[in-house]
């Protein structure tokens, strides 16, 4: 995705969905991990192992940016499922001190990287070439969508509306190649996005950016979107 905010931005975008994630999880009590979370087959514990293993591996991508040694976020195609499955089990304390660290070393290698290395390019952890730019955004949807995920008391209307209108445009992207419907997508506030390859537009959905972004990723209904027309069946996205 090349159309994205300021590195600058998306940096205090994870910041702040970092600190809310810390906070969510602090407020859990120990027998709330092995609980479900909101995402299938994932207990609360899973996901917070994700997160930090996730950040682990996005750290790895700033690093090669910075330094150009490669360095790719997973070593082996099986090292994101086990590292998720080892820690899902760990206590509260030491989900929460691992949560941390890794999440402060991602900030801390990303405010490394200098400007004229952000253009660099990696290899994603679904083998795609992006550039080094990208990777922040990357994490930004990873500690507010894991955010809700935790089913710790929030909603997906927690999003802060540039993260949800910044997803929004990105999962109409990766969708239109995948679907054979054509929808414009009305953002509240915002503007009016394609989703699909088509002239024309079957329908229209419309609705706050957060409540759009939610539909699109599966966090939440359709139920408070206002539309015309059928809704499209969406690909299941990542």
């Amino acid at each position: 995705m090349t159309d994205l905010p300021p590195w600058d931005i998306l940096l205090g975008w994870v910041a702040r969905g970092q600190r809310l994630v810390e906070r969510a999880a602090a407020g859990l009590e120990p027998g709330q991990l092995p609980e479900p979370s909101r995402l299938a087959t994932w207990s609360r514990g899973h996901v917070l192992s994700h997160l930090a293993r996730n950040a682990d591996a996005l750290t790895n991508l700033l690093t090669w940016a910075r330094t150009g040694v490669e360095s790719r976020m997973y070593s082996s195609p099986g090292e994101r499922e086990d590292g998720i499955r080892t820690g899902a089990h760990r206590g509260l304390p030491e989900q929460l001190a691992d949560l941390t660290a890794s999440g402060s070393h991602f900030l801390a290698e990303a405010h490394a990287v200098p400007a004229a290395r952000r253009s660099f390019s990696v290899i994603s952890g679904q083998g795609r070439q992006i550039a080094a730019h990208e990777v922040p955004w990357l994490r930004v949807r990873e500690v507010w969508l894991h955010l809700v995920d935790l089913d710790a008391g929030n909603g997906i209307d927690i999003l802060p509306a540039g993260v949800a209108w910044t997803l929004t445009t990105d999962v109409a992207a990766w969708m239109t190649q995948r679907t054979t419907a054509t929808v414009d997508l009305r953002v509240n506030g915002y503007g009016t996005v394609r989703l699909g390859a088509a002239a024309s537009a079957d329908g229209v959905v419309e609705g706050s950016p957060q409540r759009i972004a939610g539909w699109l990723t599966g966090r939440a209904s359709p139920a408070g979107l206002t539309r015309s027309g059928e809704l499209p069946d969406l690909p299941r996205w990542l």
